[in-house]
């Protein structure tokens, strides 16, 4: 296979910049070994951010000029505009500079080093395969299950905000809703048509994204990445593949306050007026 182009857009919303500078190096360790392996031709890095804060901005591109000046990649930096949301962010470079393929991640996640080299080695073995979805764990090395099967409104209520006891009662319900049924098998294994993919990251292919448009710029917080998913599943098909690792931080809207569970309920109404309600 020839080397392909790699576009990646992180996007970031008054980060912790501990974090982020750790995702960064890891990404570059990542490139690195894609490179190395000749997996990739050229890279481009866009950091977008939604802060509205120039001083915040300014951090977050030092912490990227730092890590990547050297490193052949060619970075772009977007900030100024107000806070758009986070699928009309990653619509900003979307479209950009063509590349093979574009990689939506979020700034709280750490790639494995071979998690590029996987990646895209598996995508074009896999030309039928339009967008790709990884294994991922927390810091703590639990699982995090970022392929789903199509949300019913009582899985989102019981997944975001449910107390743990209440939880433990629908387990197998969620469970089935995560997909554990298919992805907790060993040894591993690939899943085809995945319904529901992650924002956190998510690689597609540039068919699939000029066919599709991108994200959906009216969803401002939560579901964009759940619609894209459903109009990439409309083109292509969608996989789960562990052999490609990440790390993933992060946590549910009702622990990050009410301005959160707001984004979270209109955006989901959003998604099901445009995509059909399930409510059990």
């Amino acid at each position: 296979m020839l080397p392909s182009s790699l576009q990646i857009s992180i996007v970031t919303y008054r980060p912790d910049l501990r974090i982020l500078e750790r995702v960064l190096r890891k990404l570059e360790l990542a490139i690195g070994a894609a490179r190395a392996a000749g997996a990739l031709k050229s890279v481009h890095l866009a950091l977008i951010d939604n802060s509205e804060d120039a001083k915040v901005a300014q951090q977050v591109f030092e912490i990227g000029k730092a890590r990547f000046n050297d490193a052949g990649v060619r970075l772009i930096l977007r900030h100024g505009h107000a806070n758009i949301g986070y699928g009309a962010a990653h619509n900003l470079v979307l479209h950009g500079t063509g590349a093979d393929y574009h990689l939506v991640m979020n700034p709280d996640v750490e790639v494995a080093t071979d998690a590029l080299v996987c990646a895209i080695q598996w995508l074009d073995a896999h030309p039928e395969v339009g967008a790709l979805a990884p294994m991922a764990r927390g810091p703590d090395g639990t699982p995090h299950y970022l392929c789903k099967r199509y949300p019913a409104v009582l899985d989102l209520l019981l997944r975001g905000f449910a107390p743990g006891l209440v939880r433990a009662l629908f387990r197998r319900r969620l469970h089935h809703y995560e997909m554990r049924d298919l992805i907790d098998v060993k040894p591993p294994r690939e899943v085809f048509g995945v319904p529901a993919l992650s924002g956190a990251f998510m690689l597609v292919r540039r068919e699939a994204i000029d066919r599709t448009g991108g994200f959906d710029p009216s969803f401002f917080l939560y579901f964009e990445d759940y619609d894209w998913s459903m109009r990439l599943a409309r083109i292509t098909t969608t996989a789960y593949v562990p052999s490609v690792r990440i790390i993933h931080y992060g946590g549910e809207a009702a622990r990050k306050g009410w301005r959160h569970v707001e984004s979270f309920v209109k955006s989901g109404v959003r998604f099901y007026r445009k995509h059909g309600w399930k409510w059990l």
